[in-house]
């Protein structure tokens, strides 16, 4: 038998195409981010410096170690008027890990400055306590026209609350009293962020300083009338056996919010 099977026929059938939509919208911009240069979310943007971060045993990868333990080879020794000795190599005591002070031996300098940036350094006070008020584990941090951040044992020890453990000596007690016990390491962090200048030399935004005892906020974002760009800092010796380690300085990664856009991605 003869099967006829069906034909099918499929007709395509051109449509014009769609109009745009009368008085359509233009796509908006997103808004600028402060500064004026960059929108936001946008791909072109430079990254931050990528970084490895501080563990128990290392520095951030971008610090400047100035002192790991072994040596004050980055410090130098300021000799007593009284002192014969004028050299500048540190006196102190360096063991264990940890550089003590030897008291009239003089303090240490930084030998490098720096520009904004965050000071890190552990420290500890005698574990026997001997004296009281300012007598008790005495130093501090002299940062180079900013002033002093004081070392101290302050732990059940009273003493003028401008004088105390992370005050900024004789002008700003801490906003709260972080310290540890006698003997037990302690940190600090400073923070200290340039004055910006015209082309005359006029601050145009102050100098900040902030300061962290122990992971603890105790100075914030303090104005400072001071001007200077480089600086370094003073470790003091106040005549007592006040430890030191750990010591490392990282610049601060400013954002330049005029740096010109990066290329598009291929």
């Amino acid at each position: 038998m003869l099967r006829i099977l069906p034909i099918i026929l499929v007709c395509t059938v051109a449509l014009p195409a769609a109009e745009p939509a009368k008085n359509a919208e233009p796509k908006k911009e997103k808004p600028f981010t402060p500064g004026g240069i960059y929108r936001q979310g946008d791909m072109q943007r430079p990254r931050p410096t990528v970084i490895t971060p501080a563990t128990d045993n290392a520095p951030p990868s971008d610090a400047i170690v100035l002192f790991d333990g072994k040596d004050l080879s980055r410090f130098k020794r300021q000799p007593r008027k009284d002192d014969p000795d004028t050299s500048d190599v540190p006196k102190w005591k360096v063991e264990n890990g940890y550089a003590e002070i030897v008291g009239k031996s003089g303090s240490i300098d930084t030998r490098e400055e720096f520009g904004s940036c965050q000071i890190h350094l552990e420290w500890a006070t005698p574990a026997k306590v001997e004296g009281k008020g300012q007598g008790r584990g005495n130093s501090g941090v002299l940062i180079h026209g900013w002033g002093e951040v004081q070392v101290l044992d302050s732990y059940e020890n009273d003493t003028y609350p401008d004088g105390q453990a992370a005050a900024i000596y004789n002008r700003y007690p801490p906003l709260v009293n972080a310290s540890r016990k006698p003997g037990e390491w302690q940190s600090y962090d400073i923070i200290c962020e340039c004055a910006k200048l015209d082309d005359k030399g006029k601050m145009v935004l102050p100098a900040r300083l902030t300061v962290l005892h122990n992971g603890i906020i105790v100075q914030h974002a303090l104005e400072m009338d001071t001007k200077v760009q480089k600086f370094g800092f003073t470790l003091q010796d106040h005549h007592n056996p006040t430890r030191y380690r750990n010591i490392w300085v990282r610049p601060l990664h400013q954002r330049d919010e005029n740096a010109k856009k990066s290329e598009p991605a291929k």
